[in-house]
């Protein structure tokens, strides 16, 4: 399926012989932009060349992994050699063998600089070896490393030349810093090892890491690289004391068995036993004994035996049963759609520990309804969806099929982006159609495209086919051919209440559809289905009739139904029709579309109807009598007509129309027309069983009559931005049922709408959009906000959940003091009105659990929302400058899902940042971090002299910071190193408990002729926005990336400037004994000169930093929402608001292992811990 062209994998096979590369011969050759190289080893010829390197040389060549290995020795002093750094930038691996005479060659120091520099740019993978040399004395410089180092030294400054001493200083600097680093990086120790051991588990590690395979020996999937790095990593993780199931999902055609038949040839040599079993489903269908059969076929490759006659399932159950748990197993199930058939094949029993099953389905509920799942042990079970291909992948696919390129030719963009577009990211459906135009002209595909969806039997529908004919009650098919025909789009609540009124059971047919999924729900609510899926069950309904439309249960194609009620075809049998006239006009434009009401009068079953922008003549009475839902768009006329049958309506739209008293009377007589004064409109009385009333964009609606209050099922009103609404009426209060009243975009701050004594409402929501034709959301109510706030408060029922109140032009001064009459609300919307802070009468709710401001674009504040809150939502297009953000102490966890951006200026979020001038800074404050002597700082501007560029401190993650201008650091930096890392012990003498670290580093720009030329060599995102320090605990194994809040672009004349800062690490980060490192990645363009770290003690006394102890996500505190999956915290505020964390390039170089992309669900932020700070006291230097 999602497979390269036969044309790539021949290129790979041929030239796959060929592993080894030395000064005169060369490794396979490429694709374009791939690495010539696996493995590139860096090595000493004087110690290791005819023993140690040869045997790991070989032992790479026979694991299929192409090794580079140079056979020329270079003599110290001579610049590494043009075809060896182009070696190290076509590898894909770095082995490097740190030998006693290692560093005596520049060349060597040369290799392991370029090496190391050369993985800030791509993620190599580096595995330094130790042979027979101590890490200590690679980092130190000590031994042998420290004699050879002396000795570069000694020629550097024996060196006369001027130019020539300051290269050799350079280089000195480089290699000091590519020691350090390469003694800091996970190696492998040969030390006590037998070496052929040894040289197996490298190996080993190489062939897992590099994934060879997935080059050499298997076509490489397209766009499932995530997946199979997910389905990896699941394979290695996990306790040798279980047994793991892993379900692969999705719609047929979407990628599962390619998927699953890819990771089993990848790994399946790494069990004692395997078995993949395809097409299980097939095959148990086509064949009466099917199932024994692939029962025997399970059986025979995990007992490795011969089988046996047996004629009944349950028998080869039991022998099966006994099979797995004996032997430790991989096994892959494909296409499982019945309980009877995983049954049959894995029994209950339970697998020997450390086996690994994977099931591909299209049922979400099959694997845990399973027997294995009904016993008291039960196995660890992971999900894995498959939702389609992105557009990059997409066109890749597709291209490589038609083109056996990646990208379309010259004319094919075009009809290529359509058919992309066609085929919404389905893998099958992308290569069998890209297929079929191969090497075919662009009216071919033109054509083809246009005879697509009148194509029924084509395999991508067949195969979609089977999920539907799978579904077990007719009831459920009924369903799926209602919302593929009319619902697509659709907010789930309506229409659930029009088909729930159809005798249509939604509440198991839903779950049954998205099971199997044929459907999906959006955020927003609404029902999704894929476009094919949605062709494949429009093409069923076709099939009741193909040439006859009449004939069909189901109208959805505007042309088709228009022909149908101009000719009056249709019968009895129809159940549903859909018609917009606008869709019409598009095609024909100055064509008459009207139609008579009689048209309509033999369609007796009709129950579902929409006529948007209609025009009719006649008597509505000719409408079915047993409609359930009604759309009428753009209805003309400017009432609603009496003989209208509507006695069992559900839900009723008339957006858009030009009704302007809404059923019922005028309350003053003088705006009747002749016709409205005969009493023409019909009363609510009429709508016994109306539910959703739906009224959206009417600008003539001007009341609504107060027989509203006849509608006693009624659970949802909208009358959004019917601008000219002047009355409500006060019966709405009286309706015990009503949950949703929409009025957005009504013109609230005007003081036209009067409201009274309106009760037991349940919800009110103004920013969502519920409609037949509309994406809506969950149950909310909204804004019709008289001028008078405090007396409509007052009259909204104490029952009410959610209230929105959005984009109503209120100012805080506009609320009144107190809501807490609305004790049961739940979510509060406040979005797009000029509120500068938030409203005082919002922390009188005791249950609210959801606040938004979003697009509030002046406000400045929001100061101890309820504690109750559980999500907060406050983005803005326009970036307002949000300044105080303040958490009540005993706020819950919540959840920010979208945040305004804070600049770097002065600026409280409580939790998560705190900018203060350093000018307002209390000494005591100074003091407690140890920052002693830095009074000049208050009278020192950073660049330009003016306020925006006045010394700030930053707070956050337990780490405060400021930057300076200065070219030296502080005096009571005593322990210094040149560069961007610095290493230290932590004294074990001190009697003190250890309080923090303060760290200095020294920053220039680099000179012009040194700069990188950012845009055009790297990617995005090589590089860090601003200064990266990360801390590492060698003994602990412990590390901390820190990405300082991003300053001010305020640098411009400033030469140098120092970053100062102090980290609150505490005794369980740190102590006495524990080796620490700590290394600056700079920006692209900046160098680090120099570097300080000083340990901080306290002293007993009172501490001045309690306040910054108390919050939440500090070190030492709760950073469990920036921690990786391999252990290290990534800190960087915009990770507040992201579902995860996100792994660029620039940390790979201190993270080796773990995918880039590490999501999780919710992410919860506390501003403030729960735990009593530790109180300390001052700080003590020593």
């Amino acid at each position: 399926m999602v497979v390269l062209s036969e044309l790539i994998l021949e290129e790979s096979s041929s030239t796959s012989s060929t592993h080894v590369h030395s000064s005169s011969t060369h490794g396979h050759s490429s694709l374009t932009n791939t690495p010539s190289y696996d493995v590139y080893l860096s090595f000493r010829d004087l110690d290791t060349r005819h023993g140690f390197i040869y045997d790991l040389y070989e032992a790479l060549i026979d694991a299929n992994i192409t090794t580079f290995l140079d056979d020329e020795e270079i003599k110290t002093g001579e610049d590494l050699k043009p075809e060896l750094e182009s070696a190290i930038k076509a590898s894909r691996a770095f082995i490097i063998v740190l030998s006693k005479n290692y560093a005596s060659s520049t060349w060597c120091l040369d290799e392991l600089a370029l090496i190391l520099e050369q993985r800030i740019v791509s993620n190599h993978i580096i595995i330094p070896i130790f042979y027979h040399v101590e890490p200590s004395d690679v980092r130190w410089q000590e031994g042998s490393f420290g004699d050879a180092m002396a000795k570069h030294k000694q020629t550097m400054e024996v060196e006369i030349d001027a130019n020539e001493r300051s290269q050799w200083a350079v280089k000195m600097g480089r290699w000091n810093k590519a020691l350090i680093e390469v003694a800091n990086l996970k190696g492998k120790d040969v030390k006590g090892r037998r070496e052929t051991e040894f040289i197996q588990e490298i190996v080993k590690d190489i062939y897992r890491r590099l994934h060879v395979p997935l080059r050499t020996l298997r076509p490489q999937l397209i766009g499932m690289e995530s997946s199979i790095k997910f389905i990896t990593s699941w394979l290695k993780d996990g306790s040798s004391h279980r047994a793991d199931i892993l379900t692969i999902l999705g719609i047929g055609g979407i990628g599962k068995t390619s998927l699953a038949k890819y990771v089993f040839a990848l790994h399946c040599h790494e069990f004692h036993t395997s078995s993949y079993v395809d097409d299980i489903s097939r095959r148990c269908n086509e064949k009466f004994n099917g199932l024994m059969d692939i029962q025997k076929q399970l059986f025979n490759d995990v007992s490795k035996t011969k089988s046996f006659e047996i004629h009944d399932v349950s028998l080869y159950t039991s022998k099966i049963e006994n099979a797995l748990a004996r032997k430790r197993v991989f096994l892959v199930l494909d296409d499982i759609d019945s309980l009877d058939q995983l049954d049959a094949l894995l029994g209950s029993k339970g697998f020997h520990p450390g086996s690994k099953v994977i099931i591909t389905t299209k049922n979400t509920w099959l694997t845990e309804s399973s027997a294995l799942f009904k016993t008291n042990i039960k196995p660890m079970h992971e999900r894995l969806l498959l939702r389609g291909l992105g557009e990059i992948e997409s066109q890749q696919l597709l291209c490589f099929q038609a083109f056996h390129c990646n990208y379309p030719k010259r004319g094919y963009e075009e009809v290529s982006d359509k058919l992309m577009k066609y085929c919404q990211g389905h893998p099958l459906a992308l290569e069998v159609l890209g297929k079929s135009l191969h090497n075919q002209d662009v009216a071919y595909w033109e054509g083809f495209m246009e005879g697509l969806n009148k194509e029924t039997n084509s395999y991508v529908n067949n195969v979609l086919r089977m999920s539907f004919d799978s579904l077990p009650y007719n009831n459920d098919k009924e369903l799926f051919k209602h919302i593929s025909c009319y619902f697509v789009g659709i907010d789930r609540d309506v229409t659930e209440t029009i088909l729930e009124a159809c005798d249509i059971n939604t509440r198991s047919g839903i779950t049954n559809l998205l099971d199997r999924f044929l459907l999906s729900i959006g955020e927003n609510n609404e029902f999704k289905m894929h476009q094919l899926v949605q062709e494949m069950g429009r093409r069923v309904v076709c099939e009741e009739s193909i040439n006859k439309p009449w004939k069909r249960s189901r109208l959805w194609c505007h042309k088709e139904s228009f022909e149908v009620l101009q000719v009056k075809k249709g019968k009895g049998n129809v159940v549903g029709l859909s018609l917009d006239i606008r869709m019409l006009e598009k095609e024909n434009l100055g064509a008459s579309y009207e139609l008579k009401t009689d048209s309509l009068s033999n369609m007796d079953s009709l129950m579902l109807l929409q006529l948007n922008y209609v025009h009719m003549k006649g008597s509505y009475e000719n409408f079915p009598g047993d409609l359930r839902g009604l759309c009428m768009h753009g209805f003309p006329l400017n009432y609603m007509p009496t003989d209208l049958p509507m006695e069992n309506l559900v839900v009723l739209d008339m957006s858009y129309s030009n009704i302007e008293a809404f059923v019922g009377c005028y309350s003053d007589p003088r705006r009747l027309d002749k016709r409205q004064k005969l009493h023409t409109l019909c009363d609510f009385e009429q709508l016994p069983a109306l539910e959703k009333l739906i009224v959206r964009h009417c600008v003539g609606l001007i009341e609504v009559c107060k027989s509203i209050e006849q509608c006693i099922e009624l659970v949802f009103i909208d009358l959004s931005y019917c601008k000219k609404l002047e009355k409500l009426p006060r019966t709405i209060g009286m309706l015990k049922k009503v949950k949703i009243v929409l009025l957005d975009g009504c013109d609230l701050g005007k003081p036209r709408i009067k409201s009274k004594d309106m009760c037991s409402l349940e919800i009110l929501n103004a920013n969502k959009n519920f409609g037949i034709n509309t994406i809506t959301s969950s149950s909310t109510f909204v804004d019709s906000i008289p001028s008078d706030m405090k007396f409509f408060a007052s009259s909204l029922p104490t029952s009410l959940v959610s209230l929105s109140l959005a984009n109503n032009k209120l100012y805080s001064e506009s609320f009144p003091m107190d809501f807490s009459c609305l004790y049961m609300l739940n979510e509060l919307y406040l979005d797009g009105n000029p509120i500068d802070s938030m409203p005082i009468c919002v922390r009188s709710l005791p249950r609210l659990k959801k606040l938004s401001m979003r697009n509030c674009n002046k406000l400045k504040s929001l100061e101890y929302p309820p504690h109750t809150l559980r999500e907060l939502l406050l983005y803005s297009l326009q970036k307002p400058y949000i300044e105080k953000v303040v958490f009540d102490p005993e706020m819950l966890p919540l959840q920010l899902y979208s945040f305004p951006r804070v600049e770097p200026r002065l600026c409280e979020i409580e939790g998560m940042i705190k900018i203060q001038l350093m000018v307002d800074v209390e000494d005591n404050i100074l003091r407690g971090l140890g920052w002693t002597n830095l009074n000049f700082l208050k009278e020192r501007h950073m660049g330009a002299s003016s306020l925006e560029s006045e010394i700030q401190i930053f707070y956050e993650f337990g780490i405060l910071s400021t930057m300076y201008e200065q070219d030296e650091m502080p005096s009571w930096f005593k322990h210094r190193s040149i560069g961007s890392s610095i290493s230290f012990t932590i004294p074990s003498s001190s009697q003190k408990n250890l309080r923090g670290i303060n760290f200095c580093s020294i920053h220039a720009f680099k000179p012009p002729e040194e700069k990188i030329p950012f845009l055009d060599e790297f990617p995005y995102r090589q590089f860090p926005e601003s200064p990266m320090i990360t801390v590492s605990n060698v003994t602990k194994n412990r590390m901390w990336i820190y990405e300082r809040f991003k300053d001010r672009s305020t640098f411009v004349g400033v030469k140098c400037w120092v970053l100062l800062s102090h980290w609150m690490f505490g005794r369980n980060e740190m102590e006495g004994g524990d080796l620490i490192t700590i290394t600056v990645t700079e920006r692209y363009n900046e160098v680090i000169k120099e570097c300080g770290v000083r340990v901080v003690y306290d002293d007993g006394e009172e501490d001045a930093l309690d306040y910054y102890r108390s919050w939440n996500h500090i070190i030492g505190g709760d950073l469990s929402p920036f921690q990786t999956t391999t252990g290290q915290y990534i800190l960087k505020n915009q990770r507040f608001f992201m579902p995860g964390v996100a792994l660029t390039p620039y940390h790979r170089k201190f993270i080796v292992d773990g995918p880039n992309i590490q999501v999780e669900e919710v992410r919860w932020f506390r501003a403030l811990s729960p735990r009593k700070p530790d109180i300390i006291g001052y700080a003590n230097e020593v």
